[in-house]
């Protein structure tokens, strides 16, 4: 091992930003959410198909130049204050995805994972922590779907996460013998206005926590105190019907 002896100069990057060259004859603006090509690991203004890289620190204006021509200086961690769809005050620690460059939801269908609710500033306006290096999506690796109607599940449905975003609308379990896996239901709508129902069959019986197991029960999502992010996480291994593997939120049993 050799110690240094004399000063030597290294290349440094201060704080939390980084560099990307941008794809050919496009501009990204100030402000904007960066998304990284798969393919090539360019930088553009953020599509659905991207991964996230942060925010641009400033325009990078590659009009009528070539792949790799510019690159653009994003900032990669931090707290931004961002505008996104429905947000209320009761929305800390929420997940927030980007369907594009300038767009914000809670809803994960669709979108890339941009960071986590720290600040409620006013009704569609919050600050949110991101980390375009170590931040991870809740939902990685999940197939997600949006529910905006009744459904009745099948072994299609093995190993989603359903994202109910509608008021009154009920999940509907398929029968034991279907033979599916874990399905994780979530409610994504803002502080005590979605109520979800989850109705198993009749000669079923849904096993967890402080359950009698009456045959053909129903878990309800009360509406009242029904938070964005609540979640029944359910498992279809068991005999007598699905068993509760996670759960969080208020479920009521009903008939």
């Amino acid at each position: 091992m050799t110690t240094l002896a004399v000063d030597k100069f290294r290349i440094a990057v201060i704080g939390d930003r980084s560099e990307y060259p941008i794809i050919a004859n496009d501009i990204i603006y100030e402000g904007a959410a960066v998304g990284l090509v798969l393919a090539t690991g360019h930088s553009r203004p953020l599509t659905s198909a991207d991964k996230f890289a942060g925010f641009a620190e400033s325009k990078c204006d590659n009009t009528g130049g070539s792949a790799a021509a510019k690159n653009t200086r994003v900032v990669s961690k931090g707290i931004v204050q961002l505008p996104v769809t429905g947000a209320v005050a009761t929305d800390i620690k929420q997940p927030v995805y980007a369907t594009d460059d300038d767009t914000f939801t809670f809803l994960p269908t669709g979108g890339v994972f941009i960071g986590k609710v720290v600040r409620f500033v006013s009704s569609g306006i919050v600050e949110v922590a991101f980390d375009a290096i170590e931040g991870v999506d809740p939902y990685e690796g999940k197939v997600k779907e949006t529910v905006s109607d009744d459904k009745t599940l099948d072994v299609e449905d093995t190993g989603k996460v359903l994202f109910v975003n509608t008021d009154a609308k009920t999940i509907t379990l398929p029968a034991t013998a279907t033979g599916m896996s874990g399905v994780k239901i979530v409610n994504i709508g803002a502080f005590g206005t979605v109520a979800v129902t989850v109705d198993c069959a009749a000669d079923d019986k849904i096993a967890g926590p402080d359950l009698a197991g009456a045959n053909g029960v129903t878990l309800i999502n009360t509406k009242a105190t029904a938070c964005r992010g609540d979640y029944i996480e359910l498992d279809f291994t068991h005999v007598n019907g699905p068993a509760i593997s996670a759960i969080k939120g208020t479920w009521a049993v009903g008939s």
